[in-house]
C-alpha cells in the first residue's frame, strides 16, 4: 500500500500495478490488527496464522479470520507454493492499494472507516520511527538515517501540492533505480543492502488566532 494516505505519486516502471480502494475495502481494512497484519506481510514477506500471531502477539484463531477477510478485500492472496494440507501461507496481494481520502471524508456511511484507516496510519508510522530511535545500528546506518523539520515555510495550497510531488518524484527515482537492476542484492559495490522506509509528512498548520487556517495575516 502507498506510503501516502491521501494521494500517492504515479508508480515508476516495473512498480505493481495500482488498484483504487472504495468503500468497501476500506471498510475491510480499516482494523488495527487487519491493519499490522498486513503491513507485517508487506514488509516481512509471506507468513502462517501461526507465525502472525506470534510475532503479532495475538492468538492463532483471531489472526486466521482476519486474515481471510483480508483476502476477501483483496489485500493478501494465499501462497500455495508454501502453503501445505495442514497449514495456509498468506502473502500480500502484488498490487498497489491507493487511498484517496478525498473520496470518503464527505461520506457519512464511511467517515468511521476513514478515521480508523488514519488514526492506524499515523500510529504506525510513529511506532516505526521509535522503534528505530531505540535499536542498535552500525555508526554508517545511524548517521544514514535522518529525522527533519522545517518549519518557517508559508506556502499556498498549490505550492504545497507542488513540493510533495516533486519529494515523490525524487523517492520514486530512487525506488524505480532499484526496480530496474532486476535483483534483490544483498550488497551492492560490497556495502550491505537493507530495507528502508520513507515517511514524508507536510501539511498546513493553523496559527493561533486563525480560524480556518486560510486568511492571511
Amino acid at each position: 500500500m502507498p506510503d501516502d494516505p491521501s494521494t500517492p505519486p504515479a508508480q515508476p516502471a516495473g512498480a505493481l500495478p495500482e488498484r483504487r480502494m472504495d468503500a468497501r475495502s476500506l471498510r475491510g481494512l480499516a482494523h488495527p490488527l487487519r491493519m499490522r497484519i498486513l503491513d507485517l506481510l508487506t514488509l516481512d514477506g509471506p507468513d502462517t496464522a501461526t507465525g502472525v500471531a506470534r510475532q503479532l502477539g495475538e492468538n492463532t484463531g483471531t489472526v486466521s479470520w482476519h486474515l481471510r477477510h483480508l483476502a476477501d478485500h483483496g489485500f493478501i492472496e494465499e501462497d500455495t507454493g508454501r502453503g501445505t494440507k495442514r497449514e495456509r501461507w498468506w502473502r500480500a496481494a502484488r498490487v498497489s492499494h491507493r487511498l484517496d481520502t478525498t473520496d470518503f471524508r464527505d461520506d457519512p456511511a464511511t467517515r468511521g472507516a476513514l478515521s480508523v484507516y488514519l488514526h492506524e496510519f499515523v500510529q504506525r508510522d510513529f511506532h516505526q520511527v521509535t522503534t528505530y530511535l531505540t535499536e542498535d545500528w552500525e555508526p554508517e546506518w545511524h548517521n544514514a538515517g535522518t529525522l527533519s523539520r522545517w518549519q518557517d515555510l508559508r506556502m499556498t495550497a498549490e505550492q504545497l501540492r507542488a513540493l510533495n510531488a516533486e519529494l515523490a518524484e525524487v523517492v520514486a527515482r530512487h525506488r524505480a533505480a532499484a526496480l530496474d537492476a532486476n535483483r534483490n542484492p544483498s550488497a551492492v559495490d560490497g556495502d550491505p543492502v537493507r530495507p528502508v522506509l520513507v515517511q514524508l509528512q507536510s501539511f498546513p498548520r493553523k496559527e493561533s488566532g486563525d480560524a480556518d487556517g486560510g486568511g492571511d495575516r
